[in-house]
């Protein structure tokens, strides 16, 4: 069992019966859902909104009962994956593309629990490229802006086109190096017209769960 695997399938552990469950994504996120679809059919009882289309389709091909958003008020714990984690409970996040919709879920959950392994574990966010979430129109107007800030964004390609997120919009990738304020930089790149999101979790894990290469599993609260 990788050390991905791991922490996923210690995170599920914290899934109670007659929960809402939100759906992270991506290759960490991934784990989670396949033991949340195996825990549904051991018997578990839950209800499940997912941050993207790859992952809602990976709960109804497995038999994880969804539920529409506007059926709810709030969601009980989404379990998702980072980039970056670093001691103060920021995160990056968007290597996926579904930074926007991830936030979304995360400020309505009552708990985020983040599921990482040790390469994700940092001092200081900023080594992986930040990920910022643009629209189509003008978009090269936003690159300016953002270049104002001392970086070169780079639109993310895939399989040598514009990578679209599930919005229809662009992704920026922006190497800010060390980051020393996530908070004040995550307030100035959404100041920026055109900026949809950005991938910057300022103190929205409550607990972060890493698997480390021996086979350890760590939990660590923040709220």
């Amino acid at each position: 069992m990788n050390t991905k695997q791991l922490a996923a399938e210690k995170a599920v552990e914290s899934i109670e019966e007659g929960m809402i469950v939100g759906l992270g994504t991506g290759s960490t996120a991934y784990f989670a859902i396949r033991r949340i679809a195996e825990r549904v059919k051991e018997g578990l009882s839950i209800r499940a909104v997912a941050s993207s289309q790859h992952s809602e389709d990976l709960a109804r091909e497995w038999g994880i009962p969804l539920v529409a958003f506007d059926e709810i008020e709030a969601i009980d714990v989404t379990i998702d994956g980072a980039d970056e984690a670093d001691g103060e409970a920021n995160l990056i996040k968007g290597g996926g593309g579904a930074l926007l919709r991830e936030k979304i879920l995360a400020h309505h959950s009552r708990r985020m629990i983040v599921i990482v392994d040790e390469s994700k574990r940092v001092e200081r966010l900023g080594a992986f490229p930040l990920p910022v979430e643009i629209v189509p129109f003008a978009e090269n107007l936003t690159l300016r802006s953002l270049k104002e800030l001392g970086v070169e964004p780079q639109l993310r390609m895939k399989e040598g086109v514009l990578f679209r997120t599930d919005n229809g919009n662009l992704i920026a990738d922006c190497r800010f190096g060390s980051i020393d304020d996530a908070a004040q930089l995550e307030r100035r790149l959404n100041l920026i017209p055109g900026v949809v999101e950005n991938g910057l979790f300022v103190r929205m894990a409550h607990t972060v769960v890493t698997g480390y290469g021996d086979g350890r599993v760590t939990m660590q609260d923040y709220m």
